[in-house]
């Protein structure tokens, strides 16, 4: 037989009530007796029954994060985050993997074993706001990515265009001219590629320069080998650029590899950046300089917007989450100085009504944009160890 509340409540000296009081973290407990029942439990090594908790509730206690692509590193990380966020609320995690089809997504998102969770996280790439506001499941679902829905669903996503701009910022700062953008998409203008390829453009443009859109390559995929494609296609059409910026670490890691097999160095001839602050950008023989969404804080944002919507609270608009991002600066643009990261504003808490206007796409004319007031370049303590 295992510890029960009686237990605890006899060798604390209260009512059974007091110790369920405390083990749901109720408030309405004073510091005293908290402290004398959180005694008791960790003498006694009592463990709540959480299956029996939840079910309680009429929950069974399991919350879905669903990604594209399990093997990119990022979505992995991402992952972590979020099932280290579930656990503060005693939940678990179901992760699955939806392989960026249309398909998976609108199953996920429809009719993803209703019976087994009680919410969804959704990192979403084909879906549509109208498959969303048709969306029959009535669980709670939280959308993680940068596109804008105008659906009732809480959204959490870093700024791209900005973190783009200020990647690109970096470089101009560093008196690159040929900017090479990485890793565009030919399809939906919304997409997080699009967006950081508006952002490159905005940036240049702000400084002057007319963006050159042969320094442009699109990518069939977002892993190594694409970059070193996407790499050598520029290099084989005598496009040679003396800076690149990458839509993520994968692509730029690829990108350094063929670089280094053209006989180029990085970054004396070509400095590069990454987006997404993989654990593999800070261990290759050449760091790498990436913007750094952070992930704790989207991991957090979503399961505690999710965590609301299950306990019943009523808001009136869904939620705009927007997490901070960094700039962190390694080999791969130059000698580091030991200077730190300096985070670029969150605005972690701003709602906004569903029907607000998206981002428009980077194919629009339109006037050259104010440069934005992104975080100052940033570096970190001293380069990463080389595996």
């Amino acid at each position: 037989m295992g510890v029960s509340l009686k237990d605890v409540a006899q060798r604390a000296g209260v009512s059974i009530k007091t110790v369920s009081n405390v083990v749901n973290n109720y408030p309405h407990v004073t510091p005293h007796m908290r402290a004398k029942v959180q005694q008791a439990i960790d003498e006694l090594g009592y463990r709540p029954n959480l299956t029996a908790r939840h079910l309680r509730k009429g929950r069974t206690g399991i919350i879905a994060f669903a990604v594209p692509e399990l093997g990119n590193p990022y979505f992995a990380e991402l992952a972590g985050a979020v099932i280290d966020a579930a656990a503060r609320h005693d939940y678990t995690v179901l992760v699955d993997h939806t392989a960026g089809l249309r398909e998976r997504e609108l199953l996920v998102s429809q009719e993803f074993r209703s019976h087994v969770i009680d919410g969804l996280i959704l990192s979403p790439i084909h879906l549509e706001t109208e498959d969303l506001i048709g969306r029959q499941e009535t669980s709670p679902l939280v959308l993680l990515g940068e596109r804008e829905y105008e659906a009732p669903y809480d959204q959490i996503a870093i700024d791209n265009v900005a973190a783009a701009r200020t990647a690109v910022r970096h470089l101009l700062d560093l008196g690159r001219e040929r900017i090479a953008f990485l890793g565009s998409r030919t399809d939906r203008e919304r997409r997080p590629a699009h967006l950081r390829l508006r952002g490159w453009r905005e940036e240049l443009a702000a400084d002057g320069r007319e963006p050159d859109e042969t320094l442009v390559v699109a990518t069939d995929g977002y892993g190594r080998a694409d970059g070193a494609a996407a790499m050598a296609a520029l290099l084989d059409r005598g496009r040679q650029p003396d800076a690149v910026f990458a839509y993520n670490d994968l692509i730029a890691i690829g990108a350094m590899r063929t670089l280094t097999e053209r006989g180029l160095t990085v970054p004396d001839d070509v400095a590069v950046v990454g987006f997404d602050d993989i654990e593999e950008s800070r261990y290759g023989s050449v760091t790498l300089t990436t913007i750094s969404p952070d992930k704790q804080a989207i991991a957090r944002l979503a399961v505690d917007s999710l965590v609301e919507r299950l306990s019943g609270h009523v808001m009136a608009e869904p939620r705009r989450a927007r997490p901070g991002y960094r700039l962190v600066i390694r080999e791969s643009t130059g000698p580091t100085d030991g200077r730190e990261t300096v985070p670029a504003p969150a605005l972690e808490s701003e709602p906004a009504p569903a029907s607000e206007a998206a981002p428009a796409p980077a194919s629009e004319a339109a006037p050259a944009p104010a440069r934005v007031p992104g975080p100052a370049p940033a570096q970190e303590p001293g380069p990463a160890p080389a595996t």
